[in-house]
């Protein structure tokens, strides 16, 4: 068990909480969530507190899939290298995203080469790669009068643990505040769970890694909100992102 706050699946009359159904001769499987009160923090005013919360959310979340009996049967995808810019990206891939021509091509590739190193030494032991949320940003609590829910597990999967802050700073990665979210955050987990000198020090990689994540979102999700209020804008900021963390080595994407 964890002290983290979810919504409960409600079964269906047969009493099964996971209903699968055919559609269009595929298998979907949906599941039914109790509606619950609250709003996400509002992220035009974030404030550090925030991200403290969300960085001991954090943290009992990666306790609790450390020390899981995962069952034999249990299968989700991965947010490895492969499937998350190599050659199976499960977003597409970021060469493809609004706004990549050849100069911002060249200085991406760079950085996902330089991300790609950074990950092979430091290694995919299970203290360091596990189940993950792998979305866990504020936009996906539920506050009600100090009560916090988590919400939207869709992304869900095995990836390394220190990846759920790059998930995090989704879409703010280039605000100048960053440095100062990633220690709240920091100062959060710590609370529950140690954090080694290695894993703070990946961080960044994991910045620059869900960045190019969502430049690939974004291409292929053209249709969406996050689209069209930001667009080519976001490639553009995710140049100087990947400058700023090819310049330090991997070790910094701060403004």
């Amino acid at each position: 068990m964890t002290p983290v706050a979810t919504p409960t699946v409600i079964p269906d009359r047969a009493g099964e909480r996971v209903a699968t159904v055919d559609v269009r001769g595929l298998d979907r499987h949906a599941v039914l969530f109790e509606l619950i009160p609250g709003a996400a923090p509002d992220e035009t005013a974030l404030r550090a507190d925030d991200f403290e919360t969300l960085g001991t959310i954090t943290a009992l979340m990666h306790r609790h899939a450390r020390g899981w009996g995962r069952p034999a049967s249990f299968e989700r995808f991965a947010w490895d290298w492969h499937h998350s810019l190599g050659d199976a990206p499960r977003w597409g891939h970021w060469r493809d995203g609004i706004g990549v021509g050849p100069a911002e091509h060249a200085v991406l590739a760079d950085a996902a080469d330089l991300v790609r190193t950074r990950l092979a030494e430091y290694g995919s032991g299970p203290e360091r790669y596990g189940l993950v949320h792998a979305d866990l940003r504020l936009a996906n609590l539920l506050v009600d009068d100090g009560h916090v829910n988590v919400i939207d597990f869709d992304d869900c999967g095995f990836s390394w643990f220190m990846y759920d802050f790059g998930a995090a700073v989704s879409f703010i990665e280039h605000d100048p505040r960053l440095p100062e979210w990633q220690d709240a955050w920091l100062r959060g987990y710590r609370r529950e769970e140690p954090v080694a000198a290695a894993d703070e020090q990946m961080l960044a990689t994991f910045v620059m890694m869900r960045r190019l994540l969502l430049v690939a979102w974004l291409g292929s999700h053209s249709h969406s909100r996050e689209c069209q209020e930001i667009g080519p804008g976001y490639t553009a900021g995710s140049l100087a992102l990947a400058e700023r963390y090819l310049r330090s080595g991997g070790r910094s994407v701060a403004a």
